[in-house]
């Protein structure tokens, strides 16, 4: 990477919900932006954490025995292993990473397929 990354320039590049679209990597991880609108599936990561920073918007992560609410600034990392489903009432845009390769479900047969900004 050899110039500066404008996020909202890339969330700008499409209107789609939840289909990431990655922006950046580094160390093996893919640094990504994604728009949100309503409910997410319940899913679970076995190999890896999921981190979730809020760039506008507000985001409810439903876990199994509480929600955690996230407004713009704030991030929230799920542990490997723990079922979680994201929700946004309103258009929301966030910041992800997690290692390349890893699908947003959980499942390789049910994730959405990598796109780039």
């Amino acid at each position: 990477m050899t110039d500066t990354v404008n996020l909202a320039e890339k969330l700008g590049t499409f209107s789609d919900h939840w289909s990431p679209r990655t922006v950046a990597q580094f160390n093996g991880h893919d640094v990504m932006v994604v728009k949100v609108q309503g409910e997410f599936v319940w899913h679970k990561h076995d190999e890896t954490d999921d981190l979730f920073l809020v760039l506008k918007g507000l985001l409810e992560i439903q876990l199994r025995d509480r929600i955690v609410t996230l407004r713009p600034g704030e991030m929230f990392i799920v542990p490997r292993g723990v079922e979680h489903c994201p929700r946004a009432l309103e258009e929301t845009h966030l910041l992800l990473m997690e290692p390349t390769g890893t699908p947003n479900t959980g499942d390789a047969k049910t994730a959405a397929p990598r796109k780039l900004a």
